[in-house]
């Protein structure tokens, strides 16, 4: 992580290129002097992408402490999210979104002044951990470098205030070779609750993909209304796009098995209940008691949800 912090103001309403005219082409965000890169510093540009995440965001930086440039790319925060991603070192870029394409993830590949081609993902109620962070240094450490151009991380996601162990585990491709992935629009600019954050989707990645065997965590300390909000919004986008035919997963990334699943269960009736029963019997989220049987339920609901407002958009057109 570099030794101070930098602020930026990395505005994204302007087009691209004026905004590559006024950025310096590489160094830190504002045209300041690159930090150098400690020798015993993972080689990977991190990505936090943030919104009045102070209950989350100083966890989420200590766990990756040992990478060599931290990016904090915050969407107007109202808090001290920014505040403690400088006490911290990480690098603050102040985000504002246009309304158009590109959203904040592909906007991040294109502006930040990167030292590194790797670059890895992480929400804010994420930490990457000592035995992620030690598979990646191997990785870029071996004999001709990753084998992949991608690799996803699954997760232990803490509900409840319990790890579950069971249920429908969450994968998701975090790290990559910036060079050669991207994470294409979808046509959801016209979704309800839109925000500049792109939807539950994977980028392209153009070569082979591969999974870490550690595993992230998922500790969000919000509450559970935050919870609620979240994917409130994000079953209006997954409505949106579903009725409009946009939701092509076939161009994006993704796990051989886990793609057959979601084709099969796309072409399903009754989403809700298969999702409980997938999560709490299937995949034995019993297991994990009391938090498991109410992940599975909330689970079920957001399902319920896309089709019930899909059904109901379709009737208004």
């Amino acid at each position: 992580m570099p030794a101070s912090p930098t602020a930026a103001l990395a505005r994204a309403d302007a087009p691209a290129d004026d905004r590559r005219d006024r950025e310096a082409p590489s160094g830190s965000p504002g045209g300041d002097t690159p930090a150098v890169p400690r020798a015993d510093a993972i080689p990977v540009s991190v990505i936090v992408m943030t919104k009045n995440e102070e209950a989350n965001i100083a966890k989420c930086l200590r766990s990756v402490a040992e990478f060599d440039q931290v990016f904090v790319v915050d969407s107007g925060s109202t808090d001290r999210t920014n505040a403690i991603a400088a006490e911290h070192g990480a690098e603050v870029v102040d985000f504002r979104w246009n309304g158009r394409y590109p959203k904040k993830k592909q906007w991040c590949l294109e502006n930040l002044p990167f030292r590194h081609d790797w670059v890895i993902y992480v929400d804010a109620d994420e930490e990457v951990g000592p035995t992620v962070a030690a598979e990646i240094r191997a990785l870029l450490a071996r004999s001709g470098g990753p084998a992949h151009a991608g690799y996803f991380v699954g997760y232990d996601y803490v509900f409840l205030g319990r790890v579950l162990r069971h249920g429908r585990q969450v994968f998701k491709l975090v790290l990559m070779d910036r060079t050669r992935g991207r994470f294409e629009p979808y046509d959801d600019l016209d979704a309800q609750n839109m925000w500049e954050v792109e939807g539950h989707y994977q980028p392209v990645i153009d070569g082979t993909t591969g999974v870490l065997e550690a595993r992230m965590l998922h500790a969000d300390h919000d509450s559970l209304f935050h919870y609620f909000d979240r994917h409130n919004r994000y079953s209006d986008w997954e409505a949106t796009i579903r009725l409009k035919g946009a939701l092509d997963t076939a161009k994006e990334a993704q796990l051989p098995v886990r793609a057959w699943l979601k084709r099969a269960f796309d072409r399903m009736p009754m989403k809700g209940l298969l999702a409980f029963l997938d999560s709490y019997v299937f995949n034995l989220g019993f297991l994990d008691g009391r938090a498991g049987f109410h992940f599975a339920v909330a689970r079920g609901v957001y399902f319920w949800q896309i089709g019930l407002k899909t059904r109901e958009l379709r009737e208004r057109r």
